[in-house]
């Protein structure tokens, strides 16, 4: 009876232990997974304020045709690397390949910002000074929403990595660390980059 009574009780312990562990894991994915959510949010606004950017800027730009798709097309791939990415936020493939997607998309902006200067007019443009706050404020939130993603994914990966939770965490589900969002331009890590019409 008593031997009875001590296998239960070790059983007992080991569940309430497993649940614990599920319940963290669980806890901490739904909290990395609601920061890409955040990002997501961002990189959206992101990608709807760069065809109005590219339209504001075709009627100064008119033999500058090549710029201005290199952007559509890298803003383009960008989206579509968001909305892998959003389909199983944490994959190492996916966040790859959105950090490189929005990479090419910063580089393509800052050609494009090298080509605007030299148009004094479309600098001065009201329409295009507004454009320029909105995705400088955007980029600033984005380098947040990001810092706030990659914190919560550390997070999670530390608690599957750390002992006791390792040696179950495969079993509960969680076998595979989520990966971070980095991007490929350096600078793009550092700051903003600076868009100045």
């Amino acid at each position: 009876m008593v031997l009875t009574i001590i296998i239960v009780a070790i059983i007992a312990v080991i569940a309430f232990y497993l649940i614990g562990v599920y319940n963290r894991l669980v806890s901490l994915r739904n909290r990395f997974q609601n920061a890409f959510a955040q990002i997501e949010v961002q990189l959206k606004r992101r990608h709807d304020l760069i065809p109005n950017l590219v339209e504001t800027a075709k009627g100064y730009l008119s033999h500058e045709r090549e710029t201005l798709q290199s952007v559509i097309e890298a803003r383009n791939s960008a989206a579509a690397g968001l909305k892998a990415a959003a389909a199983n936020p944490g994959s190492a493939k996916a966040m790859a390949e959105l950090g490189g997607a929005e990479g090419a998309l910063s580089q393509a902006m800052g050609r494009l910002n090298v080509v605007m200067e030299a148009y004094p007019d479309l600098k001065a443009s009201e329409n295009m000074q507004q454009l320029s706050e909105e995705l400088t404020s955007t980029e600033n939130k984005v380098a947040f929403a990001r810092q706030a993603l990659n914190d919560s994914v550390m997070q999670y990966n530390t608690y599957r990595q750390s002992f006791p939770p390792v040696a179950v965490a495969g079993m509960l589900g969680h076998g595979e660390d989520a990966s971070f969002l980095e991007f490929e331009d350096s600078a793009q890590i550092q700051s903003a980059p600076k868009i100045s019409f």
